[in-house]
């Protein structure tokens, strides 16, 4: 009756704490699994860089900027491994950012604003200004439009308003990392001694000969290597043997869903059926715009550019002439002949262009009747171009655009001035604006042809990619932690290593679009299979989480493996040093060392300390370094190269003509030295600093 009192007077409060440690438990538990923290909100955490916290929201608006800045270059869409490399560079360019701003800070150097000025509108422009109002065709500073965007822009809205202070923001961040590189390499000199020496590392050559033992005397398979072996490369090499960054190996097999016959089959079916259609189509660009999976325009085309398998044919046949289906780089094709002429090889001409942008296309079409009325009545082309045209480029010159072939301009423009002739006019629109074009000039005669294509990619059927699927879904079943090898070898399928791959790799080997199988690799343990099967296009992919790198040392175990090969080499060359120094007892010549081994002592001659390289060897760093601090005609002890073993006499040195002006070896040293320190100042920051990247959790 005790017993049930107490739990009748407390029940209330004990059902309180376990509906509170379950509620907490819950709570707890969704925060963990939103990769939170119960006391801070860590969500948005990509990294900290000495302790500066880096939100992903900053990251990722640089990602878009460079990303911005790429597809201006003339790159429309960007794959997994474009995409990749911008993140990468973007993440380095914030680290650079934060390190170097610490440095300028403690140094207080700053950028005024007249220098901001002077970098936007002055004299000597920065790079990027020139770049973002440039001509394209030029590439000279358009300070016209220049000065007209800065006199409107308090006029401009609040967007644009932002993207020039952040691009303000960038060139100066550019001129502060300029100004700390000139701190630091004003400094930088070569002095005479170092002159000197490299005046004679250049120079002084060595006349000697040489016998060796090579590693490849002794097979792979003949070595005996001990862990005392391994631990003695490792010791000697550790510093090399250090991580900057997490790193993950994984094996993986992939069940591939390729078109089947029968796939093969109804897709060539479907192209014989539209190939009818493209026959009776009367508008064949806009068949291919509808029907066809690669969009191109259709222009015209010299022989010998399309596709060997019916350029000979496209030129040979008559219009509207439609060939296929025919099989090419993994489609069906069907190609149609929209027209074949002859024409000029090269056209001379002029133009005025007029802006559509703020008067509208039939406005700039009636201006350029109307200048073009005005030429014909003798009015001069080139101060009209120099008036009227928006090209300020091609305006500067009258309107000329010189000599050019097809393929320099775009589409209409080079239909119009092809298919006329000398002394035509003629007005013609593109994205650019409408153009008054006179041809000047043609010169050759040949043949070229518009050819439309619709292609037919060959994919597997959903029944092709169900069966693969399925087949992977049961391989992942027969998995347990210690079985991977063995299940494959079993099945009869070939596994893939990915190594030592990054968190934030976009693409691995053999796998385009790698992000998920990376984002499990980083969340797995050593050992683990991944928990599901993970598609790339047509491959079902089962990995094996195989290693693991942490940042810091590694240990031997974790590069084992990869330092083999060096533990063999060097065990060989124990065993070949040993073998020439029993050899070298009694000897008194190289001639004498050659005869025991059974080979003739090889001359070199001319060898300079700057170029190590033995003729028909690789460079031996080790076997020249040692020629250079060596008496005449003394036998060598072994030397460890990268070939083999060697022993030298050496026959003689020829100096160089002495020489007390050493000008030209101090401004090469000095350049050199100030190469190496642009890059080498903000690899040093960059190991300074504490970085960590959180990055795998977000890409």
């Amino acid at each position: 009756m005790g017993i049930m009192g107490f739990l009748r007077d407390r029940m209330g409060k004990i059902l309180a704490f376990f509906i509170g440690f379950a509620l907490l438990a819950f709570i707890i538990g969704e925060v963990v699994r939103s990769g939170g923290s119960f006391f801070r909100d860590d969500r948005n955490l990509l990294g900290e860089i000495n302790g500066e916290k880096i939100p992903y929201d900053d990251f990722q608006k640089r990602v878009e900027q460079n990303s911005a800045q790429f597809k201006q270059s003339g790159q429309s869409s960007l794959s997994p491994q474009i995409l990749n490399y911008i993140q990468e560079n973007a993440w380095n360019q914030m680290i650079a950012q934060k390190v170097l701003q610490k440095e300028v800070d403690k140094l207080g150097l700053t950028v005024g604003d007249n220098e901001t000025k002077e970098m936007v509108s002055g004299s000597n422009p920065n790079p990027q200004i020139v770049q973002a109002f440039g001509d394209p065709k030029t590439h000279e500073l358009d300070r016209a439009g220049l000065n007209k965007f800065l006199s409107q822009l308090p006029t401009l809205n609040a967007e644009v308003k932002k993207q020039w202070n952040d691009f303000l923001v960038q060139i100066i961040e550019e001129k502060l990392k300029e100004k700390y590189i000139s701190m630091a390499t004003n400094g930088l000199y070569a002095n005479s001694l170092e002159a000197k020496d490299e005046y004679e590392n250049k120079n002084k050559t060595v006349n000697f000969k040489y016998v060796s033992l090579d590693y490849s005397s002794i097979p792979d398979n003949k070595v005996t290597i001990t862990d005392e072996d391994y631990q003695k490369y490792y010791d000697e090499h550790k510093l090399t043997f250090k991580n900057t960054e997490n790193l993950r190996t994984f094996d993986y097999i992939s069940f591939n869903a390729f078109p089947s016959k029968d796939d093969s089959l109804a897709i060539k079916t479907q192209a014989e059926k539209l190939a009818v259609d493209f026959k009776a189509s009367t508008n064949d660009s806009l068949f291919v715009q509808i029907n066809a999976e690669t969009k191109v325009n259709l222009t015209y085309k010299h022989k010998g550019s399309l596709d060997p398998k019916i350029d000979s044919i496209m030129f040979g046949a008559s219009n509207g002439f439609v060939y296929g289906p025919y099989l090419s780089n993994g489609s069906y094709k069907i190609a149609k002949l929209v027209d074949a002429h002859f024409e000029a090889d090269s056209v001379k001409a002029k133009h005025i262009l007029f802006d559509i942008k703020t008067i509208g296309v039939e406005k700039a079409l009636a201006k350029a009747d109307s200048v073009k009325k005005l030429i014909e009545g003798g009015k001069s082309f080139a101060d009209l171009a120099s008036f009227y045209s928006i090209d300020k480029g091609s305006a500067v010159k009258g309107g000329e655009l010189g000599t050019f072939a097809r393929g320099v301009m775009v589409a209409p423009f080079e239909d119009a001035v092809f298919a006329g002739k000398k002394g035509d006019f003629k007005i013609v629109t593109t994205q650019f604006g409408v153009h008054l074009i006179q041809i000047e000039d043609q010169k050759g005669s040949s043949k070229v042809a518009k050819v439309a294509i619709v292609d037919v990619p060959l994919k597997a059927s959903s029944k092709t990619e169900t069966i693969a699927y399925s087949n992977a879904q049961k391989f992942l079943g027969s998995l347990t932690k210690d079985n991977f090898d063995e299940e494959v070898k079993k099945s009869g399928l070939v596994k893939k290593t990915a190594t030592d791959v990054k968190g934030t790799a976009g693409t691995v080997a053999g796998i385009e679009n790698a992000r998920e199988i990376v984002r499990w690799a980083y969340n797995a343990e050593l050992n683990d299979f991944s928990d599901k099967v993970y598609i790339s296009g047509s491959q079902y992919i089962i990995a094996h989480l195989v290693q693991i790198k942490p940042i810091g040392f590694l240990s031997i175990d974790l590069v084992k493996k990869q330092i083999q090969p060096m533990v063999i080499k060097q065990v060989k060359a124990k065993q070949l040093t040993d073998k020439l120094i029993g050899l070298l007892s009694g000897i008194s010549s190289i001639d004498q060392l050659a005869a025991k081994i059974g080979k003739n002592a090889t001359p070199i001659q001319n060898i300079v300390f700057s170029n190590p390289v033995i003729p028909g060897l690789a460079p031996e760093y080790k076997l020249i370094g040692a020629i250079f601090g060596s008496h005449l005609n003394k036998i060598s002890k072994p030397i460890e190269g990268q070939q083999g073993v060697y022993v030298y006499t050496v026959d003689s040195f020829t100096s160089p003509t002495a020489s007390t002006n050493f000008v030209r070896e101090k401004q090469q040293l000095t350049q050199t030295i100030s190469q190496r320190a642009d890059q080498g100042i903000f690899e040093a920051l960059k190991d300074k600093a504490i970085v960590k990247d959180y990055r795998a959790k977000f890409l």
